[in-house]
């Protein structure tokens, strides 16, 4: 059973609506407020508009390495969804809380400061930092701003933990994500004279093809990793407009696509196979009409994890939590950030199932939270031995 302490914030963390089109700051600033009650010191990174922020915090001496329990505070959005209660009170049934974020991933910044005062009671010989970041949900964009900070200090903590949901179990591994969004501009015209026009969904509907064929290909013969739940890169076409009638020859289109990449393949390298193709398509469009193009860009990009198994920090990870496995999952997160740009060796270790992740009544059950409250506790052990 999770502590009072852990469900008291969670519920107050759950309340912030930190949808990754808002502000994060009214969370942040409740969360320095606890801070600085214990004494503990901090500091913001915030955006270029001052919107948004991460906060940094350490507990024990700042002139040594210490160990980072990184999360992020933004969560997705609950338009269109029917929850069972207001996805922005946590509701406690049959042993699980309910809300959005309480699984990915209020829940495990929930149980780093509810095990603050702990972390204060003691003497740390190695510090522990608290490293909370924005807009993970829409490209792990936020955390960026941080580890150009860590990066550039003289002092780097040891190791970092991404508490994303694991079910507490030790991952050393992550895909590398690039999403894309291309723009095909034609021209219109009456169906019925369609030959005479450059026809956009048709001409992007190629590269939709060659994506999905890149996809099959990657599949049946690409570089495969069993550890991987979805053992090989994958192709996902996610989003398609166009047209506005039958009987107009659609003048504009768009497509949103992605590449999940395994860590030893070149995510760089399918971006240019298929930029290739828009460069093809684009050619006939404009031979057709000079007018007519075809954008292709990157909407985001984060780089995958591949941690060593025999690394110092997957050997802690594991007797933190009490088992010698470990795994590697298809979701990206904030972890390959850390190892590259700021050279921090890190793992993902956190409560919850990804499974409820973003789902209408998303949750995170109580026994989850206490294996974490059980980590962190260990970790404190370890950190003032």
């Amino acid at each position: 059973m999770a502590s009072d302490a852990t469900r008291d914030l969670l519920a107050r963390l759950v309340a912030f609506d930190t949808t990754s089109r808002n502000s994060n700051l009214a969370l942040i600033e409740h969360v320095e407020a606890y801070l600085d009650g214990l004494g503990i010191a901090h500091e913001r990174v915030t955006d270029t508009h001052g919107g948004k922020a991460n906060l940094f915090a350490t507990i024990g001496p700042a002139d040594r390495p210490g160990i980072v329990l990184s999360g992020h505070t933004d969560v997705v959005p609950v338009d269109g969804q029917v929850w069972a209660s207001d996805p922005f009170a946590l509701a406690r049934r049959d042993g699980k809380l309910y809300g959005r974020g309480a699984c990915d991933m209020k829940g495990f910044l929930a149980v780093c400061l509810a095990l603050a005062p702990e972390m204060t009671a003691v003497d740390l010989k190695t510090p522990i930092h608290f490293a909370f970041s924005y807009d993970e949900e829409v490209g792990c964009l936020g955390v960026r701003g941080l580890l150009d900070v860590l990066a550039a200090r003289p002092v780097k903590p040891l190791g970092c933990i991404v508490g994303e949901p694991t079910d507490m179990q030790v991952v050393i591994g992550h895909k590398a994500k690039r999403s894309l969004i291309a723009t095909a501009k034609g021209t219109g015209g009456h169906s019925s004279r369609a030959p005479e026009f450059v026809n956009a969904v048709e001409h992007l509907a190629e590269l939709v093809t060659a994506t999905t064929a890149i996809g099959k290909r990657l599949a049946a013969s690409g570089a495969r990793d069993e550890l991987y739940d979805v053992p090989h890169t994958t192709a996902h076409v996610g989003v398609f407009h166009g047209g506005t009638a039958l009987n107009i020859v659609p003048d504009e289109a768009t497509t949103e696509f992605e590449f999940r990449v395994l860590p030893t393949e070149d995510p760089d390298a399918l971006v240019a196979e298929i930029r290739g193709v828009a460069e093809a398509i684009e050619a006939e469009m404009k031979a057709r009409d000079p007018r007519a193009s075809l954008d292709l860009r990157i909407k985001s990009e984060f780089p995958g994890l591949s941690t060593a198994p025999e690394a110092e920090i997957v050997t802690l990870a594991k007797r933190l939590a009490g088992r010698n496995d470990h795994a590697k999952v298809a979701y990206g997160t904030e972890a390959g950030l850390f190892v590259e740009m700021a050279g921090i060796p890190t793992v993902i270790c956190g409560p919850g199932s990804i499974g409820e992740a973003h789902k209408a009544d998303e949750f995170v059950t109580e026994a989850q939270l206490a294996a974490c409250e059980n980590f962190v506790r260990k970790l404190i052990a370890h950190c003032a031995a």
